[in-house]
């Protein structure tokens, strides 16, 4: 994964809005459906190519079937969901639960903020109009991180809600986490953890 070229078509082409299209993982290997990486994968490129500079990110196919397919050239590959069409089964891997982890909170209209020193692979929005905010970092190690982040010129947030996704979760939402001196600390699980907030300062910084 080249993500470096993204920043510098944008840097070269800051006109132009980056659009990634056609994503999927791998070949489609019935035996690898539940496998972590397939999530992971998905998270990690979304993270780099949007603090890279891309706007959006769309999957090649949302949903195959239980071959990978159709395919006209036999070109079975991944999906997030895979219907069963013998069964009639609907199969949700955990990239499908990766991508809502952007695509629940991140919505049009909000803006990248700056997300510098935070641990691991992170990327960070916000509502420029309600102050509404969302960090999206993915552990991909085996064990428990600390998390920490300074919030910058974010007056008035006391709380963020994490969002999980791990071998527990499923895009659940946690207990709320309260902020201390615009502070946030928290214990992030291997997977990926949105936290959510609102800031009375629709201008914020960012995090560090």
């Amino acid at each position: 994964m080249m993500f470096g070229n993204v920043r510098l078509v944008r840097e070269t082409f800051p006109e132009k809005k980056l659009l990634f299209t056609e994503g999927t993982v791998d070949s489609f290997k019935a035996d690898d459906i539940h496998n972590w990486r397939l999530g992971e994968y998905y998270g990690r490129s979304m993270i780099n190519d949007f603090n890279d500079g891309a706007v959006g990110w769309t999957d090649w196919n949302v949903l195959l079937d239980e071959r990978g397919g159709p395919n006209h050239v036999g070109n079975y590959c991944f999906a997030p969901v895979h219907a069963d069409t013998r069964s009639g089964e609907l199969i949700y891997t955990n990239s499908y639960h990766y991508i809502g982890h952007f695509s629940k909170f991140i919505r049009p209209g909000w803006v990248r903020i700056e997300a510098s020193g935070l641990p691991g692979h992170a990327t960070a929005y916000k509502n420029p109009a309600t102050g509404e905010f969302a960090i999206v970092v993915i552990n991909p190690g085996a064990d428990n991180v600390s998390f920490s982040a300074n919030l910058v010129g974010f007056a008035g947030t006391t709380s963020v809600t994490p969002w999980e996704t791990s071998a527990a979760n499923d895009l659940q939402a946690l207990a709320p986490i309260p902020i201390t001196a615009n502070k946030l600390l928290a214990t992030v699980a291997p997977g990926v953890t949105t936290f959510v907030g609102i800031s009375e300062s629709v201008f914020a910084n960012g995090f560090e």
